[in-house]
Formats: C-alpha cells, structure tokens, sequence
C-alpha cells in the first residue's frame, strides 16, 4: 500500500513537472514572435561591381497584417531596424496582407503606414507579392486584390517588381558596366509565376539578385542564372521542436501543391529557412529569410522573426 502511495506521488509530480514545462513552452512561443532576429549574411555575387562592393540590401518578408494578433509591432521594429542601417536596397518578399476578407482596406492603410517609413527615409525599396495578396473567392477578384495592393504601395514610393528586371541605380557609378540587377518573380499561383521571362531581362553575365515569395520558382531558373536568391513563404516553420529537425510546422504541409517543391531537396527535408543547400540549378543558391508574422496560430516557436541584412561580395 505504501509503495503504491509512494509511487503515485512520484507520477503525480512527474505530471506536474510536465504541466509546468508546457506552460513555459506556450508562453516563450507567444513571447518569441516579438523578438526580432538581425541576421547578417554574406552573399557572394559574380561580377558584382565595385561600388557595390560591401554594400548591404535588407530583406523581410511575410507581414501578414490582417492576422489576428498579427504582430505588427516587430513590422514596426524591422523598419526601424532597416532605417537605423541605412542599406542601399531594402527588400519585401511578399505577403503584405493575410486574409482581409472583401475588403482589404483596413489593412492595406495599415501596411501603407508600415512601410511609408522606408521611403521617407530615402531607402529604394522594391518588392514582389505572394499568395495571401491574391486571397480573394474568385480569380478575378484575387487580380483585383494584388492590383489594389500594388498601386497603394507603389503610391509610397515601393515598386512592385512582377515577372520583370531593373538596374538598381546607385550614386557611386552611372557606367554601363557597373550594373547590378534586381529580378522579381511573381506569386507562385496560376500565370503569375514567369521566372523564366524575369531572368531573360538581365544582360549575360551581368550581377544579379533574384526575389521571389514562394521557392517554389526557384527550381526553374536555369543554371547560374540565380548566384543569390532570396524568398519567404515558409516562415521557417514557425513552430519548430527543439533539437529534432526532422519537424517543423511546415512537415505538415509537404502535400499541398505550393509546397511540391520540398521534395526536391536533398538531404534534410525540413531545412527551410536560410541557406538551402541541394536545390535548385548548379550555380544557383537560394536563401529563404523566415518572415516576421503568422499563419493559423499566432505563435512562433525555435524560430523567431527574421530581418536579414545581405553583405555583398564579389565571388572570387
């Protein structure tokens, strides 16, 4: 009787232990979405001129604003970030907006005043769209949404880039051979993916950046078309398990269409967040920058927000 006693006690604490330590878990993964992540990464460019040499082009991704509980607070603190390090490009992969339902305006004036920030600033800020800025019940519709989201951001300044290719300008050099082009591709959705027509804008051999929403774009760019990529649309995973990288939230969703291209990794299926080694075309390196809100939950866990700051350097 005392050794049943004794052993229920034991189990009684054991359970209790355990409550505990879920209620730490759920409270950091409510908690951690707060906590801005600056990670400074060296992409290495061939032929990348001199004036570009060691500049840096920020990158964030996935605001999601519409998001119950969105955190618009880190959007806030990322531009803030992104202003304080004065780069010479900043980028947005997409997905401004998450499901605003049919009308998008509440949100699209929020996001305006997000981002207004960046141009007042003086930063040339170029961006692409992704899914959740097509979110509407019918295609057309969808069309609508992207447009509205476009023009508004474009309003401020922001280009929009869609399936196409530009010269960055830039103040140390107006010469011809010191070009440096951004490519953006399209949402991954029916016709408005094109990286195939994007890329074909830049001159051969000219520097390159390529931005895309969705890395499932990426798999058809040609070899060496693509020395640095960069898109979104994983958040990382946004709930991950510690030291069992074989799941993630994203583990999840290896059967939806948008996310085929997880198969084509080789090596650790759910590495999908920054450098992703094994994909893609030889000569061809993506990197996906993990976001800053949500999708379903809002909560993140082992993956906080990301603002990536790209150092660039010419591949020797």
């Amino acid at each position: 009787m005392e050794l049943n006693k004794h052993l229920w006690r034991r189990i009684k604490y054991l359970l209790l232990g355990a409550a505990g330590c879920l209620l730490v878990l759920l409270t950091w993964s409510v908690i951690e979405p707060y906590h801005l992540d600056r990670n400074v990464v060296v992409a290495e460019i061939p032929s990348l001129p001199q004036s570009w040499q060691g500049k840096q082009i920020a990158v964030v991704s996935d605001l999601q604003i519409g998001m119950w509980l969105s955190n618009t607070s880190t959007v806030e603190q990322a531009i803030a970030q992104i202003i304080t390090d004065i780069p010479a490009v900043a980028l947005i992969a997409g997905d401004f907006v998450y499901k605003p339902g049919e009308k998008i305006t509440a949100e699209l004036e929020r996001v305006i005043e997000l981002m207004r920030p960046l141009t007042a600033a003086q930063i040339p800020t170029y961006a692409v769209l992704g899914n959740h800025d097509y979110d509407a019940p019918t295609q057309a519709a969808g069309q609508q949404r992207a447009t509205q989201i476009r023009q508004a951001l474009e309003s401020i300044g922001i280009q929009v880039l869609q399936n196409e290719a530009i010269a960055l300008p830039h103040a140390d050099s107006t010469a011809e051979n010191e070009s440096f082009y951004l490519v953006g591709i399209g949402a991954y959705l029916l016709r408005q993916s094109k990286p195939l027509v994007a890329i074909a804008q830049v001159p051969d051999n000219a520097a390159r950046v390529v931005l895309m929403h969705n890395p499932a774009s990426f798999a058809e760019l040609p070899p060496g078309t693509a020395p640095v990529a960069i898109a979104g649309h994983t958040h990382g995973g946004q709930i991950r398990i510690p030291f069992l990288p074989q799941w993630s939230w994203a583990a999840l969703k290896e059967d939806d269409p948008s996310w085929s291209w997880l198969s084509q990794i080789k090596g650790d299926i759910v590495r999908i967040s920054g450098w992703i080694p094994g994909y893609g075309q030889a000569g061809n390196h993506l990197y996906i920058n993990r976001g800053i809100g949500f999708s379903r939950l809002p909560i993140r866990f082992h993956c906080s927000p990301e603002l990536t700051v790209f150092s660039l350097q010419a591949m020797t």
